[in-house]
This record gives structure tokens, C-alpha cells and sequence, in this order.
């Protein structure tokens, strides 16, 4: 008997859990040790497989790479916190915007900056969004969506120069070499970036939203309270004090953001010309972004310590709020450890293969984008993870769309959209979580907040869909 829909089970229990406790700790862990149990139905077997999930993921180079990238720059914001870089920056930036439009507009400034990695962007301008959410007593949960259409919407409609574009271009060649299609898998991932409707559709949602902002409603006050009562006000009220009083220095933040920013961007251009790139843009597509941003992150961190020092910045201050801004992303970090050892738990119940073999090869060339779509859509938000809905889908949605005769850039663009709408709205995604932890939001709350937006969103572009599956075929 086939028992691969127990795969299910695993992120059943996370999302009921999280939805029930408003924490998603308890669920993930629940979740991982029921997986788990499921594979080796045995107490001591199963916490085993447990903690072996955990290591294995930890000792994967790219998981660890992110950590690393996570700590480190937590461990920079920290270090500009203390020198007075994040507040003296937010002051002068606080003299030229005054409202909530304002701070909406400043999220896109900096998309042609920061536009590289998900992740990356976040972090880089979210310290300093949260102050001024802070300042002006705005909707930390609108700002927070803005900030997440405006990274995961954009960087997956990029054709060039992202840390996405030579894992997307990789799966839709595997998709073409197993067919024996006689395609170019960079034309085709070119095409289907008209038919990524669900991030082409958020994309105008989170400009109209940033454009037509009216006066706050009591309705909204009261929401935006919601989320701003969670904080205990009793945390870290040592180190808010201590922030508070120190002296505002711009440039102290100014240094090592573009220090960052221009490290960033020539190293991904040394490490793609020496994997073969010929030009600028094939440069940044090949090289490794993941790497390179931990690479960069970390030379930052050296120069800029030896520049606060120079400036007369306390030795133990500077090392204290480096560990301090590091080890407040431990619990980002630690959430998205259990998720990866959820999806290897889940993996070895024949998550995948349920999923394949629940599908089949019933449907219309017509409805197979729709529903591609709509079941990526499903899945991702279970996963939280793009990356992962893609390469689930990818060979699926391409083998539906041979066997049916239907359009392969559409049925392609269909799968990169079902991953970004788990990227952007599930409760396990990074977006979501590195989001929620720099802006202090509860996590479970503010995805649910940005879920019913977001069904907006893949409402019409599962419409689009259907329409463009009738049109093209």
C-alpha cells in the first residue's frame, strides 16, 4: 500500500499549529519529530532521524553559507546600531520623508542597489525602514509588504544578475535535455518571464499601494496596533536605552552600505568571469550569489570594524553589539534550519513523488498553466520555499505541457509564479521570516496579513492563466 500521502501530514501540522499558537517554533518542531517517527517508527530511531535531518542540512555548504550570511550581517547591523550609523542615517533620511508615502517610495529608491538577493535587500535596508516605522508610527505589516512585493515580485522578473536566474535557466534546461526538446533554455526562461502573471500582477499591487495611500482609517490604526503590541515592552530594554543615547553619525552606516554594496558587485563579476562569463551580465547570472554575498558581508565586516575604530569607537562596545546583532537573528536562523530538515523529512516520505503521481496527465493543454499554478501555489506555501516548488514542478509542468500539447513558455512561467507566491506568502518562507524578525512582527500574524493580499493576486493571475491557455493553447 502506498502511505507517500503521510508526506502531507508533516506540514499539516506546522501550518495548523502556527495558525492555533501564533508561533510557529512549536509547529516546526512537531512537525520535524512526526516526520521523523513516520520514517523510523521508533522513539530512539526517530528523535535520531530528527536531529540527523538537522546536521544534514547543516552541513550543506549552501544552507551554511546562508547562516553564515545572516550572522555576519546581523553582526554589521549591530556594529552600525552602536556607532550611530542606523540613527544618524534615519534622521537625515527622516528630514526628507514625512509619511507613509514617502517611506513606501524609499523601499523602491533602493531596488537598483540591493536588487541581487532576496535576502541581501532585506537586510540591507530593513534596520533602517524599521526605524522610520517606528518614527512615524506607521503599519509595520503594510511597510513589511511593500518591502517583500517590492524584492521576491522583481527579483524573479530579472533576466540578468540575480542570485535566481542560473538556478531557473539550469531547471528549465534539465526540463528541455529530458525531453529532447529542441529548445534554448535561456529563450524559453526569457519568454516566460511575460508569463509570470502572479509576480508581473503584485508588482502593479504594490505600486498602486505606494501610489494611492488615503488617509488611515481607525480600522487601520487598530490593525497596525495589533501587530505593535506584540513586543513585550520590557525586552531588550537595556540595549533600546543604550541606543537611544548614542550620538547620530550618517556616515557610519553610509561606509559600510556602499563598501557592501560595491564589494558585492565586483566580486560576483570576478567569480562569474572566472567560471568562463564573457560579459558583465552572464558574469553576475553564473556566479555563485550566495557565496559571494558571504564573501562580501565578511570583508565588510573586517573594514569596517578597523574604520569605527579609527573613528574612536569603543573596542568592547563594537565586539558586544556585533554578537548582539548576530544573535538576533538566531531565531531566523533557527527557523529555517527545522524548515530544511522538514523538507528532507518530508522528501523521504515520497513528497514528491505524491504529488507527481496525484497529478497525472488528465488534463486540457487549455487548464494545464491554470492548474499547474494553483497547485505549485498550494504546494510552496506548504514548503515556503521557491527554490524547492520549482524543482518540484519544473519536470512536471514541462512533461504536462509536451504531453498535452500545450505552450511551454506558459506552463514554465506558471511554475516560477507558483514558487513566488509560496516565497512571498507562506509562514516558512525566508522572505517572510527575515522580513518579520528585522521588523518584530510575529510571523504567523503578518504572513496571514500578507496571505490575503497576495489571494488577490493569484485570483486574477490564475484568470490570466486560463485565458492565455485558451488563447495560446
Amino acid at each position: 500500500m502506498d502511505y507517500t500521502w503521510l508526506s502531507l501530514l508533516p506540514f499539516l501540522i506546522v501550518i495548523s499549529m502556527s495558525i492555533w499558537l501564533k508561533n510557529i517554533l512549536p509547529g516546526l518542531v512537531v512537525g520535524l519529530l512526526t516526520g521523523s517517527f513516520i520514517v523510523k517508527p521508533d522513539l530512539i530511531e526517530g528523535a535520531y532521524h530528527s536531529v540527523n535531518y538537522m546536521v544534514t542540512t547543516l552541513s550543506d555548504s549552501s544552507n551554511i553559507k546562508i547562516i553564515g550570511f545572516l550572522y555576519l550581517f546581523g553582526g554589521l547591523v549591530g556594529m552600525m546600531n552602536i556607532s550611530g550609523g542606523i540613527k544618524g542615517f534615519s534622521e537625515w533620511v527622516g528630514t526628507k520623508i514625512h509619511n507613509e508615502r514617502g517611506l513606501l517610495g524609499l523601499i523602491w529608491f533602493t531596488l537598483p542597489f540591493t536588487f541581487m538577493m532576496p535576502m541581501f535587500r532585506i537586510m540591507m535596508i530593513g534596520p533602517v525602514v524599521k526605524n522610520l516605522v517606528n518614527k512615524m508610527k506607521l503599519s509595520k505589516a503594510k511597510v513589511g509588504l511593500t518591502l517583500d512585493i517590492s524584492t521576491e515580485s522583481i527579483i524573479v522578473l530579472l533576466p540578468v544578475a540575480t542570485a535566481f536566474v542560473g538556478f531557473m535557466v539550469s531547471l528549465v534546461e534539465g526540463g528541455i535535455q529530458e525531453l529532447g526538446l529542441e529548445l534554448t533554455a535561456y529563450n524559453v526562461f526569457l519568454m516566460s518571464i511575460l508569463f509570470n502573471f502572479f509576480a508581473i500582477v503584485m508588482l502593479l499591487i504594490g505600486i498602486i499601494q505606494t501610489l494611492w495611500n488615503p488617509r488611515k482609517k481607525n480600522g487601520d490604526k487598530k490593525n497596525a496596533k495589533q501587530f505593535e503590541e506584540q513586543e513585550h515592552e520590557y525586552h531588550r530594554v537595556g540595549i533600546k536605552k543604550e541606543l537611544s543615547m548614542v550620538k547620530a553619525q550618517p556616515w557610519n552606516l553610509i561606509v559600510p552600505v556602499f563598501l557592501l554594496l560595491g564589494l558585492s558587485l565586483f566580486l560576483l563579476y570576478l567569480d562569474g568571469t572566472a567560471k568562463g562569463a564573457d560579459t558583465v551580465f552572464e558574469a553576475f547570472s553564473v556566479a555563485d550569489a550566495t557565496f559571494v554575498m558571504l564573501l562580501s558581508v565578511f570583508i565588510t565586516l573586517v573594514l569596517s570594524f578597523v574604520f569605527y575604530v579609527a573613528r574612536r569607537q569603543k573596542l568592547g562596545e563594537l565586539l558586544y553589539h556585533f554578537y548582539d546583532g548576530g544573535n538576533q537573528m538566531m531565531e531566523a536562523i533557527s527557523l529555517l534550519v527545522l524548515i530544511w530538515a522538514l523538507t528532507l523529512s518530508a522528501e523521504d516520505l515520497g513528497f514528491s513523488a505524491f504529488i507527481s503521481s496525484t497529478l497525472g496527465t488528465f488534463l486540457p493543454a487549455s487548464l494545464t498553466p491554470a492548474a499547474i499554478f494553483v497547485l505549485g501555489s498550494t504546494v510552496g506555501y506548504f514548503i515556503g520555499s521557491s527554490w524547492g516548488t520549482w524543482g518540484l514542478f519544473m519536470p512536471l509542468g514541462m512533461t504536462l505541457a509536451v504531453a498535452t500539447g500545450g505552450s511551454i513558455p506558459l506552463t514554465v512561467g506558471a511554475v516560477f509564479a507558483s514558487g513566488a507566491f509560496g516565497a512571498l506568502t507562506s509562514p516558512l518562507g525566508d522572505t517572510t521570516i527575515t522580513t518579520a524578525s528585522i521588523l518584530d512582527l510575529p510571523i504567523v500574524e503578518y504572513a496571514r496579513y500578507k496571505l490575503k493580499i497576495s489571494v488577490i493576486g493569484a485570483v486574477i493571475a490564475t484568470a490570466l492563466y486560463v485565458g492565455a491557455g485558451l488563447i495560446i493553447g
